[in-house]
């Protein structure tokens, strides 16, 4: 007993540190969930970000499908004619020549005749008919411009009596289905105007109708513009 010196007020030694130990591991332990709720909610706010952007671009996708399905449904309702419809129209061509092709006259003098054409008339107009109701339309090119998208040029008329690129003759009727071209019309174009203007049109001609004879102002090296045209022309009737 005499020999212990040591004071056991004595606050210094390692005891004392031990009792203050848990103390400051208690207050950073209550430091440690706010910290880590913090970072949780961080964490949460992006993920519902990322999910939201996920929600909207499934929801947009989702009505574009809608739209398309639904246009393609329209389409095919319909466009589902048409390889129907282009074979039938065939029969509506025989049907027109058969009556084109028997003349009036003996159809007059013959009765039989004239109701065995007005039967096939008839039944032309009927199938025209059924072809209507379900988006089929017969083409009316005759005296309208030129249409690359419904119409076929076979050939060219001279024909200074109406614009360029007018059709002047259908060899055979075009059809189409709804806004498409089921069958395009063949047609003569007429070439109207100058005779330098179907020049310089013939050596640039490309299927494109009228809208080549009214660039004839800048063929490559063919001459002046189109104001100087005219005068070109008269100079070419007084030069023989």
């Amino acid at each position: 007993m005499p020999d212990d010196k040591t004071d056991p007020r004595d606050t210094t030694g390692p005891r004392a540190d031990a009792n203050e130990a848990p103390g400051a591991d208690g207050k950073r332990d209550s430091d440690d969930p706010a910290r880590q709720a913090s970072v949780e909610l961080e964490a949460l706010i992006v993920e519902n970000a990322d999910m939201r952007d996920r929600l909207l671009r499934t929801l947009a996708d989702m009505e574009n499908l809608r739209r398309r399905t639904e246009r393609e449904r329209a389409d095919t309702a319909r466009y589902a004619v048409s390889n129907f419809a282009r074979d039938v129209l065939t029969v509506g061509d025989n049907l027109r020549r058969t009556v084109e092709h028997v003349p009036a006259e003996a159809a007059a003098q013959d009765p039989a005749l004239k109701s065995f054409l007005d039967g096939v008339e008839l039944t032309e107009r009927e199938l025209l008919n059924v072809l209507d109701r379900h988006g089929v339309t017969r083409i009316e090119p005759l005296g309208q411009r030129f249409d690359p998208n419904c119409h076929q040029a076979m050939y060219e008329v001279p024909n200074p009596n109406v614009p360029e690129g007018t059709v002047v003759d259908v060899m055979q009727a075009g059809y189409v289905i709804g806004d498409r071209c089921l069958r395009p019309a063949l047609v003569a174009i007429a070439k109207g105007g100058a005779k330098a203007v179907p020049a310089a049109q013939g050596a640039q001609d490309g299927g494109d109708g009228p809208q080549k004879a009214a660039n004839d102002d800048f063929p490559g090296g063919s001459g002046p513009g189109k104001g100087d045209k005219p005068q070109d022309q008269g100079s070419d009737r007084g030069s023989p």
